[in-house]
């Protein structure tokens, strides 16, 4: 299936609207149901309360893919701040595409926005994570200009790790 660039739209998402809300936890869910995305989807607690918690965050951004008025596709943003630049930063939290229409370029579409984003915002660069084995996406964002992080080459490269609490 090909997609006629006229069918798609792009948009920052308004937390206040509820039909934005309704389809954040919608594609939210769908990609928590995927294997990359953990295999299980959205807890209660989640869906209840994801809107009103990125509400309160102003450095959150949402951005929604729709085609033919159909949601399908979600960039979750979160504005950081790099200390060596002394410059904000955006980082891409999340990346969904509906299964049907993955490979038809919307991530690249909700890449540029994001991109607009962090520029408007002065930000120093757009960061990420991204799964070792998620080879498809890992090309896709090479595609886009991602690399990995390398402060010094002689270090090697930074490994995102975390600690649960």
């Amino acid at each position: 299936m090909s997609l006629d660039k006229s069918s798609i739209e792009i948009i920052e998402a308004d937390l206040a609207v509820p039909e934005h809300s309704s389809t954040i936890i919608m594609l939210m869910d769908e990609y928590a149901h995927d294997p990359m995305g953990g295999g299980q989807g959205l807890s209660d607690y989640a869906k209840a309360n994801l809107i009103s918690e990125l509400a309160i965050r102003k450095a959150a951004r949402v951005i929604i893919a729709f085609v033919e008025d159909k949601p399908v596709g979600l960039v979750n943003c979160l504005e950081g701040f790099s200390t060596f630049a002394c410059q904000p930063l955006l980082n891409i939290h999340d990346v969904i595409v509906s299964a049907p229409y993955r490979g038809k370029g919307l991530s690249k579409l909700m890449l540029q926005a994001a991109e607009q984003i962090a520029i408007d915002l002065g930000c120093c660069k757009l960061t990420l994570e991204v799964l070792e084995h998620n080879h498809i996406a890992q090309r896709a964002y090479r595609s886009f200009g991602f690399n990995s992080y390398e402060l010094n080459p002689k270090m090697g490269k930074a490994l995102f790790w975390e600690k649960k609490l």
